[in-house]
């Protein structure tokens, strides 16, 4: 499997939503590698970040779904660019995790341009539209001051804090709902 079909390729103003596929790994490891990226992220994801380390998120992905997982794992990739990918969207949408249902990252140069915002309500839309979903819950570092600012944007509600372990040594996440009567609201 090259792609993870399921996850279908979304369209906004200024970016293609696709697929992550194989091909995303020289990408994924170039502008994933980033202190500034990675710091927010929970401790999970490794760090140092190793020289594998794209190719084997890829490989854990594509089996995860083949054993019936449903993730949707999309690639952000500029209109009229080249094609590689600048960011990701992670979405477990049935996933009780305390982590939240949702992440994403955006490669350093491309921040404070609105681009994960636009990503974010693609996937939204997909969500409440075509999925069907109630809600889902995303989390963010409380020093994470961007992502804060893309749930905010995108209609998420603060709903508390979690205990969650960053590589900044941040131990607090903020615990966001994004429902789809709200969604729709803000979206008609």
């Amino acid at each position: 499997m090259s792609e993870i079909t399921r996850t279908p390729t979304l369209h906004t103003a200024r970016l293609i939503l696709r697929p992550l596929a194989l091909s995303d790994a020289p990408a994924i490891q170039r502008h994933f590698n980033n202190w500034n990226i990675i710091q927010h992220l929970a401790s999970v994801v490794p760090w140092p970040y190793p020289d594998d380390g794209a190719k084997t998120f890829i490989a854990r992905e594509l089996e995860r779904v083949a054993a019936g997982e449903e993730i949707y794992n999309w690639m952000l990739t500029l209109r009229g660019g080249d094609g590689e990918a600048i960011g990701n969207i992670r979405f477990r949408p049935r996933s009780d995790n305390a982590k939240g249902n949702r992440g994403f990252w955006l490669a350093e140069r491309y921040w404070n341009q609105g681009l994960m915002s636009e990503a974010v309500s693609a996937v939204n839309d997909f969500a409440f539209r075509t999925l069907g979903i109630e809600s889902f819950y995303a989390c963010n570092a409380v020093t994470n001051v961007a992502s804060r600012r893309v749930k905010q944007k995108t209609g998420a509600e603060l709903v508390g804090y979690v205990e969650l372990a960053h590589h900044s040594g941040q131990a607090l996440a903020e615990k966001w709902r994004v429902t789809r009567e709200n969604w729709l609201r803000r979206n008609r």
